[in-house]
């Protein structure tokens, strides 16, 4: 009997290393899958469709919302995001646990939406720190990054509204503590229950 996967809500402030760390996870984790967000963007180099994002126009994505096809959807910066919804469903059917990777403004909704999805908020050592990784991004003017910063600290005041916090000091740590959160959560009593009632029946 196929047990069925969990949905996790990864957010963090911007240059918190949220992508890298979450695609570190699924690369080395056969079992945990990261939905493919939609969004109106313009790729940045190296990004592939498909893979990093569905990359498509505005039109698309507003009759992608009147057909009610996404779980969430935001305008983040004056470009849309959204999570599909029947591509989540279709990856936790299969017993897959789904990272949904998605910003502050978004999660929020997920979490009214999806009250069973577990949400993590990933944290900058410090501000000064996340100051440097923003400026080391070396695409963003000054005008722009003082701005992400004042949203940066917004959102990490509202990280106490998740279930888990990890502080991404160093990469591998935090790696360590993101699969200690997903795997705890598959061991839950109620998670459980199709390998308990197995056990009892003898299939």
């Amino acid at each position: 009997m196929l047990q069925s996967g969990h949905i996790f809500i990864v957010s963090a402030a911007s240059g918190t290393g949220k992508t890298t760390l979450v695609s570190r996870l699924s690369t080395h984790q056969p079992d945990i899958r990261i939905s493919i967000s939609h969004t109106t963007r313009a790729p940045r180099e190296g990004e592939q469709n498909g893979v990093h994002y569905h990359f498509v126009s505005r039109t698309e994505f507003e009759e992608m919302i009147a057909g009610n096809m996404f779980i969430e959807h935001a305008n983040v910066y004056g470009n849309y995001y959204g999570t599909s919804l029947k591509a989540v469903e279709s990856l936790t059917q299969q017993g897959f646990n789904v990272i949904l990777e998605i910003d502050v403004q978004g999660a929020e909704q997920m979490r009214r939406l999806l009250p069973e999805a577990t949400s993590i908020f990933i944290l900058p050592p410090s501000m000064t720190e996340l100051t440097e990784r923003l400026k080391n991004r070396g695409t963003d003017s000054e005008d722009v990054i003082a701005h992400r910063l004042k949203k940066s600290r917004e959102e990490i005041e509202q990280s106490l509204l998740f279930d888990y916090v990890i502080v991404n000091q160093e990469l591998t740590q935090a790696e360590q503590d993101l699969l200690a959160i997903i795997r705890s959560v598959g061991l839950r009593a109620q998670a459980q229950s199709q390998t308990i009632t197995r056990i009892l029946t003898g299939e």
